[in-house]
Parts: C-alpha cells; sequence; structure tokens
C-alpha cells in the first residue's frame, strides 16, 4: 500500500479495516467544508494481484454497509451480498480483489455524524457537515489511491450504490475500466424525495432525537427511525411480493381485533424490519445519507444534459433494472442507457423480468446472475484478466 504521511491503516475489533487521512490527504466537501481528518472503514476480500489490476469496488445502498460478504458484527446475519461474493461465485474472490467502504456519513465506522468531532470532543450530530454522493466517491478514491490501485478493473453497486457506481464513471473515468449501476437513477426523482422526506421527519419527530443531541443525551429516536425503516422498506418490495408473501392474511390470529394491534401479517412484518433495524443504524446517519441521494443529479451537474456526464468516456458500462422495481423504475436506467447511447459509450442494458421489486437484486434472481456474471467475464478479458 501506499500511503501519505498522516494516513494511518488500523484493524477495528468488528473485523473492518479503517483508513484515517490526515491533512495531507483532506476531503473536500460540495457543501464547502474541508474535513483534514476522515476515517473510512471497509471491508475487503480476495488478494490484490502485482499488476493491481484485479480490483473490484462494491458500493452498498442506502440502509447498507461494508459488510458485503461477512457476518455483520451487530445482527450476525451473512453479508448482504455473499450470495454473489466468494471463491467461485459470480464475483470470485479466488480471482478478484473486493473492496467494500462503509460511506462519509455512515456509522459503521466511516466518519460520520455519530463519530466524535475533534473540536468538540462531542458526537458530531447534526453539527456534522452535509454530504452528497460525489463526496462518497472522492472519499473512496482516496481509498483506492491508499491501495496503490491506479485503475479499478471495476465498480458496481445496487441503488445508492449504483448512484456511486455511475459517479466514479463521471468523475473517475480514466480509473475505472467497467461500471455496473444496477436499479438506480441519474437522480432522484420527486416521488422519492417526498418518500425519504417521510422517513426523515419521522426520525425528527420522534422526542428521543433531541435536536439531533441524543448520543449526548443517552438516547435513541428509535421509534421514528423505525418508522422511517417501515416506510423505506415498502419502496424496495413489490405489489405482486407483498401480495404472494403475506396477502390479507392474519398474525397469529383467526380474525381482526378491532384495533390497532398488528392483525396482518405484512403490519407484523413491518414492524419486526423497524424493530430490528434501530439495533444496527444511526438515525442520524438516515437522514444524511438519504439527503445524498436527494441531492444526486448527475445532469444538473454536468450544465443540464446527462450526456455530458459521459463525454468521451473510456468506461464499459452494464446497466440493469427490473421489471416490478417501482422505486427506481426501468425508465430511469434507460435515461442513463440514451444518455451513454448519445456520447457513444460502450454500454450493454438488461431488464431482467421479476416480480420482487426494488430489492431483486439482493436475492436468488438466476438472469440477473447470468447477465452479471457474462458481462464480468467479457469484460475480464478486454483487461487481460481471463
Amino acid at each position: 500500500m501506499s500511503t501519505n504521511d498522516t494516513t494511518q491503516s488500523e484493524k477495528t475489533q468488528d473485523s473492518s479495516q479503517k483508513v484515517t487521512f490526515g491533512s495531507e490527504a483532506p476531503l473536500r466537501l460540495d457543501c464547502g467544508v474541508e474535513l483534514k481528518n476522515h476515517t473510512i472503514a471497509f471491508e475487503a476480500y480476495g488478494t490484490l494481484n502485482e499488476q493491481k489490476n484485479n480490483a473490484i469496488l462494491i458500493c452498498h445502498a442506502l440502509t447498507g454497509d461494508q459488510y458485503v460478504a461477512s457476518p455483520h458484527p451487530i445482527t450476525k446475519k451473512p453479508g448482504w451480498w455473499d450470495i454473489v461474493i466468494g471463491p467461485g461465485k459470480i464475483f470470485d474472490t479466488d480471482k478478484y480483489f473486493i473492496i467494500c467502504p462503509n460511506v462519509i456519513g455512515g456509522c459503521m465506522g466511516t466518519t460520520g455524524p455519530k463519530e466524535i468531532n475533534p473540536d468538540t470532543g462531542k458526537p458530531w450530530g447534526v453539527e456534522f457537515p452535509v454530504i452528497t454522493i460525489p463526496d462518497m466517491v472522492r472519499q473512496q478514491a482516496l481509498l483506492i489511491s491508499h491501495f496503490g490501485i491506479d485503475k479499478l478493473f471495476m465498480v458496481v453497486g445496487g441503488s445508492m450504490g449504483g448512484m456511486q457506481a455511475l459517479e466514479w464513471a463521471s468523475t473517475y473515468p480514466d480509473r475505472v475500466f467497467a461500471s455496473i449501476p444496477i436499479a438506480t437513477a441519474p437522480h432522484h426523482s420527486a416521488q422519492n424525495i417526498a418518500l425519504y422526506e417521510v422517513g426523515r421527519q419521522a426520525i425528527m419527530a420522534d422526542p428521543e432525537w433531541c435536536d439531533g443531541k441524543y448520543l449526548e443525551q443517552g438516547r435513541t429516536p428509535k421509534r421514528g427511525l423505525s418508522v422511517a425503516r417501515m416506510a423505506g422498506h415498502i419502496t424496495y418490495l413489490s405489489e405482486a411480493s407483498l401480495q404472494q408473501k403475506f396477502g390479507r392474511r392474519l398474525q397469529d390470529r383467526h380474525e381482526v381485533t378491532f384495533g390497532f394491534d398488528a392483525d396482518f401479517q405484512v403490519e407484523s412484518y413491518l414492524r419486526h424490519q423497524g424493530s430490528t433495524f434501530v439495533d444496527r443504524f444511526d438515525a442520524n446517519s438516515y437522514l444524511y445519507v438519504s439527503r445524498a441521494m436527494d441531492y444526486f443529479d448527475l445532469a444538473g451537474n454536468n450544465g443540464g444534459v446527462l450526456a455530458n456526464a459521459f463525454k468521451d468516456t473510456p468506461v464499459r458500462f452494464c446497466v440493469i433494472s427490473f421489471t416490478s422495481d417501482w422505486h427506481y423504475p426501468t425508465a430511469e436506467s434507460r435515461l442513463t442507457v440514451k444518455a451513454l447511447n448519445a456520447v457513444a459509450a460502450n454500454v450493454s442494458f438488461a431488464e431482467i423480468e421479476s416480480d420482487k421489486g426494488h430489492d431483486a437484486f439482493l436475492l436468488d434472481e438466476p438472469e440477473f446472475h447470468n447477465v452479471l456474471s457474462g458481462f464480468i467475464n467479457g469484460a475480464a478479458k478486454h483487461w487481460g484478466l481471463s
């Protein structure tokens, strides 16, 4: 690894690795703030080869983290994408070096509102500067340079991770050979901004939020964060999947109670999703990271023309969407594909038939996995990794 004088690496108790960048590698944020000391936590799998050309960056979604293929230290559940990452799997760790960092503003070791503000000795809370998707990618670029990697073989991500994959290709086209943006969009729609605002307002309406200073007071806005998770989780599913899984079936009873308990199985399911989420995620991080998604606008950052974001790009793209994804519908992926076609980019596009909704990219979808495998293997041959 190549480091500057103020960069430090360490291993955390929860198995994640961390790199702290000092004054020689400040992170300049879009909001105008410069973080002179910042940390990025990440998980790594496989071995970086001598040429340092077999690295794949995996970018996580809003409620994800760096534990892409290893057990989560809090929930003990398997990694959120271990179905495709590991020896002999689609992202073969016998062949590729896989890196998955926690985003800036996150809550699993990377600098964010949960961490200590060095100027005050207290948690940042809402005094943490507002961050953007480009800010996340800039910090990731520092991590990649820390490894001495000049060019990534591939950047891959779904949902917010797909936004990062697009931003990488736009901002650092000479540092990425291939990009796979999955179930994502080049900007947040008005509907998604509205939905995310409901979640943020639920958190901030919780008396335990304490104007964002709940950590200082030993409190947690569990109810607000739980509701935010419930509202968000609905957008990850489809009507067909909800109907098939739950329908109108009752939860542990034979008739309705004429009250407001969880009469229906779908209600019980959502409440469980909300209550377990608060154990592993920070409420302020939810505010910051969801806001970063709202601000994402590749066209807006490139003169109002999306194609300008990819002008003369050498990057190979594989854009993937799912038929039942109403959170980031296929039409939004097509906007990206049309922009790439407008600049004669090397782009493949696949719309996967699925009734599982937005979360389909996390599940066992054979057609999706075949597309992934085919594109990765083809790109590897052109990159000289076959």
